[in-house]
């Protein structure tokens, strides 16, 4: 059985990841999986289990921590989040096309794990549009807009790593330009089998 192809979707904090990975995640051809990651922070009250993140206590995370469950990890605002490596291994071993949504730090230890992964970084159409979108997410909380931009400024600095860097000044647009790229390494991975 041919392995499943993983795909990571990254990029600056606020950048619309989220929206973009829910476009591939309905789109039919690319059969994607998604990972679901765990967190330590607080449930939000339109949030499931299971569906938008695995939340466990700091104690739990740590375990699977220092028992090396996980691909990648950080910390944000005091609360830790990880990509756990099993159901990872799982899908991909049974042929499945995984997708990956992490911070951009995350993106390297990944791709230590698993070399022939599909990165993508995405960017948004300038760092003033940026700033107004997180100012409009963010706009009754001062201390998350200022730790938003800075780390977003932070993470457009490793934009310039990425072979594949997407611009998000249209969902519809970035997501085709992705898509385009899934289909061309799935067709050269089954040529190549």
């Amino acid at each position: 059985m041919e392995q499943g192809l993983v795909v990571i979707l990254s990029g600056a904090s606020s950048v619309g990841k989220g929206k973009i990975r829910e476009v591939l995640m309905q789109d039919q051809d690319l059969k994607l999986f998604y990972s679901i990651s765990l967190t330590t922070r607080p449930q939000k009250a339109n949030e499931v289990d299971g569906r938008d993140y695995y939340f466990i206590s700091h104690q739990n995370f740590i375990s699977a921590l220092n028992n090396k469950e996980l691909l990648e990890y950080t910390e944000f605002n005091g609360y830790y989040y990880g990509t756990p490596k099993n159901y990872v291994d799982f899908l991909v071993k049974m042929g499945k096309n995984v997708l990956i949504e992490v911070e951009a730090q995350g993106v390297g230890p990944i791709k230590l794990n698993i070399p022939d992964a599909l990165a993508f970084f995405i960017v948004p159409a300038s760092l003033a549009e940026l700033e107004k979108q997180i100012n409009i997410l963010y706009k009754d909380d001062q201390a998350s807009i200022t730790n938003r931009i800075n780390k977003a400024k932070t993470d457009m600095d490793l934009a310039p790593l990425f072979k594949n860097t997407v611009a998000n000044s249209d969902v519809k647009v970035a997501v085709a330009q992705i898509k385009a790229t899934i289909m061309a390494e799935l067709e050269r991975r089954s040529n190549n089998g």
